[in-house]
C-alpha cells in the first residue's frame, strides 16, 4: 500500500446473539499508515464511527492472545497484522470459526479452555529433588539445554484460540480437544520433569480424541508465535504408539510367565 492510498474500508461483522440481532457486515472509512494495524483501525471505528462495536483485545504487543478474529478469511491476531502487509483497501473482520459467538467479534472460549484443562496443563512430579543434607528443603531441578529444546517452543503457546479456529476437525467435532491442547500435552510429555503421561495419554487415547487429527496443518500455518501444533501432535501419536506397543510387549511376556 503506497503512502498516497491512505485510507481503507473496514468490515466487520456486527450481531448480537443475546438479542436475537441478524448478522450483518458495517463499513467504516478508515485514514492508516504503514504501521496501523486492524486493531488500531478496529478502535478508530469505535471510538470516533460506532462505539457499540464489541471487540476484546488487552495487551497490544501479541502476548495475551484476547483479539484473535478471522481477518480477510484467515484466523489471526488484530494488534499483530498490519494493514499495509494485506495488500487489500477493505479489510473484512470476522469472529473466529468454531467458537460461540456472543457478540459482533468476540466469541466464548469456555469449551476452548475447558479442553486444555482437561489435559492437566502442568509438571507432575512426585519425586521432587531434596538437598542430600535435609530432606525438607527443596531444590532447583535442572535441566540441559538439550533438554528444554525439546518441548520449548510448544511453552510459547499464548492460548489465543487461532488453531482451534482453523482446524477441520474441530469443526466436526466438539468434543476432539483441538491442537491447542494436544499439543501441551506433548509439551508436558516431552519436560523431563514430568511423569504424568500416562494419565494423560487415558485422556486424549479415546474415540474423539488424539486420531480424529488428519494432519491437515492449518493449525501451525496460523499460529503467531511459531508454534507447529501439528507437529507435537504428531509426535505425541508416536510415542503413543510405541509406548502402548511397549505395554503389549510387556503384557504377553507376563502371559507366558504365567
Amino acid at each position: 500500500m503506497s503512502e498516497e492510498q491512505n485510507k481503507i474500508k473496514l468490515r466487520v461483522y456486527r450481531t448480537n446473539y443475546s438479542n436475537d440481532y441478524s448478522p450483518r457486515f458495517d463499513e467504516y472509512d478508515i485514514a492508516v499508515k504503514r504501521w496501523t494495524t486492524v486493531l488500531d483501525a478496529l478502535l478508530d471505528a469505535k471510538a470516533y464511527s460506532d462505539s457499540s462495536i464489541a471487540i476484546r483485545y488487552s495487551c497490544r504487543m501479541a502476548s495475551c492472545g484476547s483479539c484473535g478474529m478471522k481477518i480477510n478469511g484467515k484466523p489471526r491476531l488484530a494488534c499483530y497484522t498490519k494493514i499495509s502487509e494485506l495488500n487489500s483497501h477493505t479489510i473484512v473482520c470476522e469472529p473466529l470459526a468454531n467458537f460461540p459467538r456472543i457478540r459482533d467479534l468476540v466469541t466464548d472460549f469456555s469449551q476452548f479452555f475447558a479442553h486444555h484443562k482437561k489435559i492437566e496443563p502442568y509438571v507432575h512430579n512426585e519425586n521432587v529433588p531434596t538437598e542430600v543434607s535435609n530432606n525438607d528443603d527443596l531444590v532447583e531441578f535442572k535441566q540441559t539445554p538439550e533438554e528444554v529444546d525439546k518441548y520449548l517452543q510448544f511453552s510459547y503457546c499464548i492460548k489465543c484460540g487461532l488453531c482451534y479456529s482453523a482446524c477441520p476437525t474441530v469443526a466436526t467435532d466438539a468434543k476432539f480437544p483441538g491442537p491447542q491442547a494436544l499439543s501441551q500435552a506433548y509439551r508436558y510429555m516431552a519436560d523431563n520433569r514430568d511423569d504424568g503421561e500416562k494419565k494423560r495419554f487415558k485422556i486424549i487415547d479415546e474415540r474423539h480424541g488424539i486420531w480424529r487429527c488428519h494432519f491437515a496443518g492449518s493449525c501451525s500455518n496460523v499460529c503467531p508465535k511459531g508454534v507447529d501444533p501439528a507437529l507435537g501432535i504428531q509426535l505425541l501419536k508416536g510415542h503413543l504408539m510405541g509406548v502402548s506397543k511397549h505395554d503389549k510387549k510387556i503384557a504377553r511376556v507376563r502371559t507366558k510367565e504365567e
